[in-house]
């Protein structure tokens, strides 16, 4: 006999689960957010004390996720981990001029990889406005490499594929500000 009570507690538990997955989601993305922010506003002191805020949070997500192989694939927590990454890969970025390495899903990794031109492009008008072109100079080189590294797989998932095409977009944006910048300067 099907044991009706042990099936209908399985799918109590997953939905329990799921709750504290979408509420610890949106702290991991509220705090992504709030890095961000500080970053833009170059309060990396605040933004390092967020991020270690942040990576908190994001373990207790990670325990909630291993409930069930469905965690993972779970709107909200795909959101916020890429939005996690695009905080810490901007962060990092500003601060030593390279991209970190993270423990998340590959996917996840390359999704918030390419929110983060979106970020880079705001900065570079941002230091373009004090004259700072060497650095914009740099953002459009970062951006340039991550758009030709990422032209080298083969995307099947569309929302990968339309989030590489917003690469090209931001790298088009710069290449435009840095030229922009060149004639201004002859």
């Amino acid at each position: 006999m099907v044991n009706f009570t042990n099936l209908q507690q399985q799918f109590v538990q997953y939905d329990e689960a799921r709750e504290r997955l979408i509420k610890k989601s949106r702290d991991v993305l509220k705090l992504s957010k709030l890095i961000i922010y500080a970053v833009h506003r170059d309060e990396l002191d605040k933004a390092a004390e967020l991020i270690k805020e942040i990576e908190t949070e994001r373990k207790e997500l990670e325990k909630i996720a291993e409930h069930s192989d469905k965690m993972a694939y779970e709107g909200s927590y795909k959101i916020a981990i890429q939005e996690y990454v695009e905080a810490i890969l901007y962060y990092t970025f500003v601060k030593t001029g390279k991209l970190a390495e993270l423990k998340v899903q590959a996917e996840l990794f390359i999704l918030g990889l390419c929110d983060l031109p979106g970020e880079l492009t705001r900065r570079a008008v941002f230091l373009a406005g004090k004259g700072k072109v060497s650095e914009v100079v740099k953002i459009k080189a970062l951006v340039d490499t991550i758009y030709g590294e990422l032209l080298k797989f083969d995307f099947r998932d569309n929302e990968i594929r339309r989030k590489v095409d917003t690469v090209k977009y931001e790298l088009r944006k710069l290449e435009d500000l840095v030229l922009d910048l060149k004639l201004k300067k002859r």
